[in-house]
């Protein structure tokens, strides 16, 4: 039989000592449930590049996309979801301010779009199957352009992807709120408004939105 013994909380400290007192009498001895320790939210990185959260998919769901593509006239052989999630205390911030804090995590999840399944006759439904896996972090000390992405494939260690890669111009140039797609929230596209932190570029192609 294991007992908590919290001093101050529920009896007073000498009430505590006795009942220790006591169990060591009867060879027993209380046992101390320390409380458990959460895994960091700010990035991880190791010798080989940047650490995927194993428990991403407890943060905060943003949105999915289906079959988006942002190149005109792509055609695609297959169909997909994307599912994006941020980490918990980034998205307090954005919800507080309209910003997003330095440590900012985004994880895009891609994964199979399936048609056939059980019951299903139509539509899709996403598939157990991930396809990619990609993260865009803000780290104001470590990236020249405070913003990085990562890539991981089947891995669970993402590679740093150059500043030449297209992802780093099209996010600058087409991004609602400090080069992240904030547009394609819907929970935070009107906390941004409201904040007035859309970017220029956004608001000069978006009038109406």
């Amino acid at each position: 039989m294991a007992f908590r013994v919290r001093r101050g909380v529920g009896f007073p400290a000498m009430s505590a000592r006795l009942l220790a007192l006591g169990l060591t009498l009867l060879g027993l001895s209380p046992v101390v449930v320390s409380e458990p320790t959460s895994a960091p939210e700010g990035p991880v990185y190791t010798s080989d590049g940047l650490q995927l959260p194993a428990n991403y998919r407890e943060w905060i769901y943003l949105s999915s996309g289906f079959d988006m593509s942002y190149r005109p006239g792509r055609q695609m052989d297959h169909h997909d979801f994307d599912n994006v999630f941020v980490n918990p205390a980034a998205y307090r911030e954005f919800s507080r301010t309209g910003r997003w804090p330095d440590k900012t995590q985004f994880v895009l999840e891609v994964r199979t779009a399936e048609g056939k399944g059980s019951i299903n006759t139509s539509g899709n439904f996403q598939g157990a199957g991930i396809m990619e896996l990609e993260m865009h972090v803000k780290d104001e000390a470590r990236f020249p352009g405070k913003w990085a992405f990562f890539s991981f494939g089947d891995r669970s260690v993402g590679t740093l992807l150059p500043t030449s890669a297209e992802c780093y111009a099209c996010h600058a140039a087409h991004a609602a709120v400090d080069t992240t797609f904030v547009q394609f929230y819907p929970t935070l596209l009107p906390i941004a408004r409201s904040h007035g932190t859309l970017s220029p570029t956004y608001k000069a192609e978006n009038p109406r939105g």
